[in-house]
């Protein structure tokens, strides 16, 4: 006759229990410790910017030109931040329809394989380097119509599209499934399920999905670059021409060496981080608001 086993064994603390609460606890160190290099990193950068920066900080620097040349103590970004809110308005534009309608495909529409194909050239564009998309632009518009505003905002539509298809398609995942068999045992039409129920649902998370798409677009360098890269310094709002921009004009700012450009440079990219940071915390914050509001 067997031996009745013992309940208590396997709770009984052994060597390698011990080994493996120690792998546990080391590795527990090791993303605190991460997370922290993480923050601590972002912090001396905003500290950076700010202590060279924040000196420069004004209305009139807000508001005002450049002056050509060696930009003096009179100057200002006004059309850089102008250039730069307009490009980005016109590539959201482009960009939400296309990534909104790709995530409704992929959630509702596309079949399995179909699907898996679709999202992995979703997620490869996300990890394109945007210098690539510039080229691309550039070599598909500027090349041939010169450059201009349109063009910034195409290739920072590129930049969009995986964001905001990406963080649409969760959203929409997040839809509860009853929602979806209650219209469809009411008989409803599937496209009126997606337009009525799912988009309204989703709503918060593809708004918030498009914030974060404009902050990340507004900081990019490179596709502006090469493509709406301004001779003149004054405001300029006609989209068929090149306007300035806040990445390239602190790029020029660095070039041209003077002490007043580089101070300049230092305040526009203290505005850009400002900017980028408050788009990217505020979105964060009313997304989690608007869920506890709907109990998710």
């Amino acid at each position: 006759m067997s031996a009745i086993p013992d309940p208590t064994y396997a709770l009984t603390a052994s060597g390698n229990l011990r080994r493996r609460q120690a792998i546990s606890r080391g590795f527990v160190a090791a993303t605190i410790a991460a997370a922290t290099l993480a923050v601590a990193v972002l912090i001396m950068l905003v500290y950076y910017a700010a202590k060279q920066g924040v000196s420069q900080l004004s209305v009139h620097f807000l508001t005002a030109t450049l002056p050509p040349g060696s930009p003096g103590a009179s100057g200002g970004i006004g059309p850089a931040l102008a250039g730069t809110a307009e490009m980005v308005l016109m590539a959201t534009i482009i960009a939400l329809p296309v990534g909104v309608l790709t995530a409704l495909y992929l959630a509702e529409f596309a079949s399995p394989r179909v699907g898996k194909v679709v999202q992995t050239g979703l997620e490869q564009m996300a990890g394109l380097p945007t210098i690539i998309i510039g080229m691309f632009i550039y070599g598909l518009v500027t090349l041939h119509f010169g450059q201009s505003a349109i063009a910034g905002a195409l290739a920072l539509s590129i930049v969009e599209v995986p964001l905001i298809g990406r963080a649409s398609l969760e959203a929409i995942r997040r839809v509860p499934g009853s929602l979806r068999e209650a219209a469809d045992a009411l008989g409803v039409a599937r496209w009126r399920t997606v337009v009525g129920v799912i988009l309204p649902t989703a709503s918060n998370g593809i708004v918030t999905a498009t914030i974060l798409a404009v902050a990340r677009a507004a900081g990019e360098t490179a596709p502006v670059l090469l493509n709406s890269n301004p001779s003149t310094l004054g405001y300029q709002f006609n989209p068929l021409q090149a306007v300035p921009n806040v990445p390239v004009e602190i790029l020029t700012l660095l070039n041209l060496g003077y002490p007043s450009a580089v101070a300049k440079a230092w305040g526009a990219a203290f505005v850009l981080i400002v900017a980028i940071l408050a788009i990217n915390i505020g979105a964060r914050v009313w997304l989690r608001r608007s869920e506890r509001k709907r109990g998710l």
